[in-house]
């Protein structure tokens, strides 16, 4: 299989996102791990996303477009865990909830980073069409170090926070980061 285009890498990682809703927005999350011995998957997200709904305990809707199923995740049917210094998050819960792939995409290695110039992607829910999954790309324009974060030139919508960024390394897509504070 040679080079994938970006139409086939987001055909790839789409199987790995959802929706989330909260009473208060929205935005996008991605299967981060799948337990293999263990009944638990991990959703990655942009903390901004779903603290207030963490800390009122209150209900998280997470919608897998790709199945077409939706469950509400209540405060006793999860765990929580925010990085605000890098506005990123963790939901944990029962992997039988929502029909994930088995397998996660792959991360990037740690302690490697793109260089500014490469291009990258990544999906989310924008609220100007929270129904659709919509794809965006730009080019890295640094590596903040200090704050462990790439800058990047492109477009980010209020909803498509939390969703995945990706790029592509020759016949699959590797995962660099979450859509965070912007």
């Amino acid at each position: 299989m040679g080079e994938l285009d970006w139409y086939q890498a987001v055909e790839l990682v789409s199987p790995h996102v959802v929706k989330i809703s909260t009473p208060r927005g929205s935005g996008t999350g991605f299967l981060l791990y799948m337990g293999s011995n263990t009944p638990i998957c991990a959703i990655a997200t942009a903390a901004h996303v779903i603290e207030q709904a963490h800390y009122w305990e209150e209900h998280i809707r997470l919608e897998h477009e790709n199945s077409g199923k939706s469950a509400i995740i209540r405060h006793n049917q999860r765990a929580i865990f925010i990085d605000d210094d890098r506005d990123t998050a963790v939901i944990m819960i029962n992997k039988d909830l929502l029909p994930f792939p088995k397998d996660t995409l792959p991360l990037a290695p740690q302690g490697k980073v793109l260089k500014a110039g490469n291009e990258i992607g990544w999906v989310g829910y924008p609220a100007v069409s929270h129904a659709n999954l919509c794809f965006f790309g730009g080019r890295i324009s640094a590596w903040a170090l200090q704050r462990k974060a790439y800058l990047v030139d492109g477009v980010a919508i209020n909803g498509v926070s939390g969703g995945p960024a990706f790029n592509i390394k020759e016949d699959h897509v590797v995962i660099i980061g979450v859509v965070s504070a912007y």
